[in-house]
């Protein structure tokens, strides 16, 4: 962890910490803007369910691959110019939807045993990808950047901060995306979050600081990941927590709700199965931002930050349970309240436990170990939430399993981390 015998004045954190936040709420306001509009895709391009699974899957494989490399890149130059880097990276993505769009719907090819490939495929595929490499220098930079400025007295509230600006940009994109497809068309929804990428990258080279200059580390690849977390099972508990949390909210809750919508007949004004898509995730997605900042503030004022976990993961469970028996819309947003109370107060609590546990040379490192073990959970979640509600379970049973995940991370990482003096007691291994 960083030195807390050199730690930055209020102030100064302060100012670090907003040059982030502007960078991450933009960029989550571009990625909510598209995605209300992906899982209908299938119906714009005719393609299959497998290519829908892929689309909604390759950024989250991209970032997959790219963590480690990214953090070990931040660790040694620093986080400004990748974050940079990351942010125009991402600005390219959704002006690759429109050329996707506008691709004539030919056949390039077979993956042996799963599906044809179309051209318009191939394209919002790689335009995933783009946005996924992009991702990995933003989300891992943002981390190192606030951890290294901050103490374990502190540290929960800015990071706390952190992830709520990214999570308040993104409810915001998905409204305005669902909105725009339902009055206007995808194109437009497209567009605009290419402009609002763009904003996001130019707002981060006019103002983000380059707070330390990195230091020399051996490059870092995504199968020495498990040699990263020898000796450290703390970070392994964390990860399964991070996996198990972004397969559920981003992996088969923003990856079904649309077509669940749709499924139900769900109707509301001028809105249907994308709109209320769109609002609901927005709900959720608030919820989730306005009690991470809560919570991170409250992590900082308790002898373990652990014991958040324990009611964010049953509310979470809670909202599962709902959505699966009680298909109204009335249901729909109490769950996405419920799932969203649970992620926003796991979410920030694990990662500031990690701020704590990491040397300051290695946030990079440890952030992009962290991230892998999400990506894992993001990229999964999307292959099998659509043919788990529409071949394998239904969508009653999917989001029950669902529920049980939840539950079982109470045994598998609230406990073992009560249980560890390390982390109930807020010590803090030295550099």
């Amino acid at each position: 962890m960083p030195d807390d015998d050199a730690a930055y004045a209020p102030a100064e954190i302060r100012t670090i910490a907003l040059a982030v936040i502007a960078g991450v709420f933009f960029g989550g306001v571009a990625t909510g803007v598209a995605f209300p509009t992906l899982p209908l895709l299938d119906e714009k391009l005719v393609i299959s369910a497998v290519m829908l699974s892929f689309i909604l899957s390759a950024n989250r494989i991209a970032r997959l691959f790219m963590n480690t490399p990214a953090g070990t890149i931040i660790d040694r130059v620093g986080a400004r110019k990748p974050m940079i880097f990351g942010l125009f990276t991402q600005a390219l993505a959704p002006f690759g939807y429109i050329v996707g769009l506008h691709a004539p719907p030919v056949m390039i090819g077979e993956v042996p045993g799963l599906t044809t490939v179309s051209l318009p495929g191939l394209v919002f595929v790689t335009s995933r990808l783009f946005w996924g490499v992009g991702s990995a220098f933003v989300f891992i930079g943002a981390f190192a950047t606030i951890t290294y400025v901050t103490t374990s007295s502190n540290r929960g509230r800015w990071v706390g901060y952190m992830r709520g600006g990214q999570s308040l940009g993104f409810p915001t994109g998905l409204a305005v995306g669902g909105v725009l497809t339902d009055l206007a068309d995808m194109e437009t929804a497209f567009l605009v979050a290419g402009a609002l990428a763009l904003l996001a990258g130019t707002v981060a080279t006019i103002v983000l600081p380059d707070v330390h200059s990195g230091a020399e580390t051996r490059s870092a690849r995504l199968r020495e990941v498990p040699t990263l977390l020898r000796g450290r099972p703390t970070v392994l508990l964390i990860g399964f927590g991070n996996f198990t949390l972004q397969f559920l909210w981003g992996g088969i809750i923003l990856s079904t709700l649309a077509r669940y919508a749709s499924d139900h007949g769900m109707e509301l004004s001028l809105l249907d199965a994308a709109g209320i898509s769109g609002v609901v995730m927005a709900l959720g997605v608030v919820t989730s931002g306005v009690t991470t900042i809560a919570t991170g503030w409250i992590s900082d004022q308790i002898p373990d930050r652990t014991l958040l976990t324990v009611p964010a993961f049953a509310s979470m469970a809670a909202g599962f349970l709902l959505i699966a028996h009680v298909p109204s819309i009335e249901a729909l947003l109490v769950a996405m309240v419920l799932a969203g109370i649970g992620m926003g107060a796991a979410a920030p609590a694990l990662l500031a436990i990690l701020g704590d546990l990491t040397p300051g040379d290695e946030l990079g490192r440890m952030g992009g170990v962290f991230n892998v073990m999400g990506d894992v959970g993001l990229s999964l979640g999307p292959l099998i939430a659509i043919p788990a509600v529409d071949l394998w379970f239904g969508y009653r049973w999917t989001y029950v399993l669902c529920a049980a995940l939840v539950l079982s991370c109470l045994t598998f990482v609230s406990i073992p981390l009560l249980r560890n003096p390390e982390v109930t007691t807020g010590t803090v291994r030295a550099d």
